[in-house]
């Protein structure tokens, strides 16, 4: 790899078979922008197909564009350019200013990741970090006007160049890592030397104040860039009978987190115009708050969960929603992989019209080259891999969802995709 001041060139990566292009949350948001914007299945499974055979040559990335030399399926190799939208000055100031709030960013980008809170801090500043539907123009010397297997097969492999650095998206975006961390170095330094202790307010008389004007309100509150910490409600004595007082804790830490989120909804420069939530019924509420506990401690006695409170958590939701502990643990993990939606696909049967069928039916056609196809046993929305333990299900919202068989129970097995050989990829390459 070379690096140069605002370019990097990545090498041509070789052949791969079988693996999906994008396993972090940045990397797969940046191909569903490509799968939302492209709506022809065919085109995306050719520009796959070429991705994984290692047609894409070395890829240079610089401010606002991608390029690369893609072999076609006749090896006559076509310059491609995907051109991505860049942020104004504006907008990098104020990305900045978030990223310097909170040390955890920085040391989550130097550790070559992107947390989930970065994206919804600086979405609450008014900066979209990762591109949307429309937002990858493509450029292509094959003559098509609009996306092509080329400009297709050049975005997948980007996939995976942004699953390993972040960095390369903000790159993307306008500014380099050098040019980055300099900025963001220089911000810190400044406002250390801003820093002074707090001013000792002069003494005023009362009628004094009380004849003045009346100050003028504070400034609207900002965004919170962290929730609050609940209080300790454990003390000298014991709780009353039947009272949980972990379980109480949690409930108190839980809405100080989805307070911040509301805040921060609230704050988002969209906010009026966007829809409201769906709200979440109490089934569907217990399994969200079983996936928040769980993910304090995998269970009683560990070093994250010493006395096994997040356990129990766990157990009285399962009782009260009226699922056995796998119930409930299946429910998690639907949750985990795609909230309201992934648990509706887990537990719900629904039927779809014959126009939703037949589209189902033609993406499963268009998914896999007649020699590659698995041989599917279909059972209403539900296609299964004969003799591979593997699964799709086919939503409401006309994403396929993964599936894997873990004893004689079907388990859900990862995020949804739009295109169902990538679903199926998910199980299989796991397998």
């Amino acid at each position: 790899m070379m690096t140069e001041q605002e370019e990097l060139t990545f090498e041509a990566l070789p052949p791969s078979q079988g693996r999906g292009f994008a396993h972090t949350w940045w990397g797969r948001a940046w191909q569903k922008a490509l799968e939302d914007t492209v709506l022809d299945g065919t085109l995306l499974r050719r520009g796959r197909k070429h991705a994984r055979a290692g047609a894409v040559g070395a890829v240079a990335v610089r401010p606002g564009r991608l390029t690369a030399r893609v072999l076609g399926a006749d090896r006559t190799a076509y310059r491609t350019d995907v051109l991505v939208q860049q942020l104004d000055d504006a907008d990098w100031e104020r990305l900045l200013d978030t990223i310097a709030d909170r040390a955890g960013h920085i040391a989550a980008l130097l550790d070559r990741d992107m947390p989930p809170e970065l994206d919804e801090d600086a979405a609450a500043a008014g900066v979209s970090l990762l591109p949307g539907i429309g937002d990858l123009q493509p450029e292509c010397g094959c003559g098509e006007w609009d996306h092509c297997e080329h400009t297709a097969a050049l975005s997948y492999l980007v996939a995976r160049l942004l699953d390993a650095d972040p960095f390369v998206l903000l790159l993307m975006r306008g500014r380099g890592e050098a040019r980055l961390l300099a900025d963001l170095q220089e911000r810190s330094a400044a406002r250390a030397e801003q820093e002074t202790g707090p001013a000792v307010a002069a003494g005023v008389r009362a009628d004094e104040a009380y004849a003045a004007p009346p100050s003028p309100l504070p400034p609207a509150a900002g965004p919170v860039a962290e929730a609050g910490t609940p209080p300790v409600l454990t003390g000298g004595t014991e709780p009353a009978a039947g009272l949980d007082v972990a379980a109480l804790e949690f409930l108190v830490a839980d809405t100080a987190v989805r307070a911040r989120r509301l805040l921060a909804d609230a704050l988002a420069p969209d906010h009026a115009g966007a829809p409201l939530p769906r709200e979440l019924t109490e089934s569907q509420d217990a399994v969200r708050m079983a996936a928040t506990a769980k993910s304090a401690g995998p269970g009683g006695g560990t070093e994250a969960d010493p006395d096994g409170s997040a356990a129990r958590i766990a157990v009285r939701l399962a009782r009260g929603t009226g699922r056995d502990r796998g119930g409930m643990e299946r429910a998690v993990r639907a949750w985990r992989h795609g909230g309201a939606a992934g648990l509706a696909v887990l537990e719900d049967d629904w039927t779809p019209d014959p126009a939703a069928l037949a589209r189902a039916t033609d993406q499963l056609a268009a998914a896999w080259d007649p020699d590659t196809r698995p041989r599917l046993r279909a059972t209403g929305t539900r296609w299964t891999a004969v003799g591979r333990g593997a699964q799709l299900r086919y939503g409401p919202d006309g994403r396929w969802w993964p599936y894997r068989k873990e004893g004689t129970t079907w388990t859900p097995a990862g995020p949804p995709a739009p295109d169902p050989a990538a679903a199926l990829a998910t199980v299989l390459e796991d397998a």
